[in-house]
């Protein structure tokens, strides 16, 4: 913990100094290239570690207006369109708010998943990595961890979310289920004549590709709120040497 903070406070020194007086700042501290890339490698464990904890509750994305999962974009044409006549008595509206509910569910359940996935990215970081991320700007190792890992978390994660989507979670039915019911009733009169009179257009978008996006958009906004909230906040400062190097900050 206390090598965590260190770190911590060390995000802090280059909106402040040079990378020179940064430098000699953490020399004076006694900190080796070790320690640094270790320090920066458990802060983004930890960091993790509390996004996923926070996201895999329920309602940890459902209720949460900032990462809570929406339909696709192309699926704006269903919400649009519900109260367009020809799609009356079809009970779409209940089924939009259905498959928000269950896909947020699904987000839910295979953000337990994401920890070990998120573990293997960290430690790959080299010492380079790391000063690159001292020297950087807020919230830089939750960039870093997003540059460098979003393609192949997102590979990683896809089967795992996508076995959550067809996991029966809420009333016994699935959110890829109730997503191809929906779907499928509006694309049934998209692609029909009266359809088509009414300048509706099928949906057919690839909901698992959709879902895994946004679920680790959401991480990663968890991730950068744990790691500012490390670095802004006044109790975390829990050693004489924290306290006094970032006071001197102001």
């Amino acid at each position: 913990m206390k090598k965590l903070l260190i770190v911590l406070f060390a995000f802090m020194i280059p909106l402040f100094y040079s990378c020179e007086k940064a430098d000699e700042i953490l020399e004076n501290l006694g900190l080796t290239d070790a320690e640094i890339i270790g320090g920066l490698k458990e802060a983004l464990s930890i960091g993790t570690d509390t996004a996923v904890s926070i996201v895999s509750k329920v309602d940890g994305y459902y209720m949460d207006e900032i990462i809570k999962i929406l339909l696709p974009p192309e699926a704006d044409i269903i919400v649009d369109n519900l109260d367009n006549p020809v799609l009356q008595g079809l009970g779409l509206d209940l089924l939009v708010e259905d498959v928000i509910l269950k896909i947020n569910r699904a987000a839910e359940d295979a953000a337990t998943e994401a920890t070990p996935i998120f573990w293997d990215a960290i430690i790959s970081m080299t010492i380079t990595d790391g000063y690159n991320i001292l020297h950087g700007e807020d919230t830089a190792a939750t960039h870093y961890l997003r540059e460098n890992t979003f393609a192949d978390l997102h590979t990683l994660f896809t089967p795992k979310l996508q076995s959550s989507l067809d996991k029966e979670i809420v009333a016994g039915v699935s959110a890829q289920e109730t997503w191809n019911t929906l779907t499928g009733q509006y694309n049934t009169v998209a692609n029909s004549i009266v359809g088509q009179l009414a300048g509706l257009e099928p949906v057919n978008t690839d909901l698992g590709d959709w879902v895994t996006t946004k679920a680790l958009d959401g991480l990663f906004v968890k991730i950068a709120d744990e790691e500012k909230a490390i670095r802004e906040d006044p109790l975390a400062r829990v050693t004489d040497l924290l306290r006094r190097v970032f006071g001197s900050l102001g």
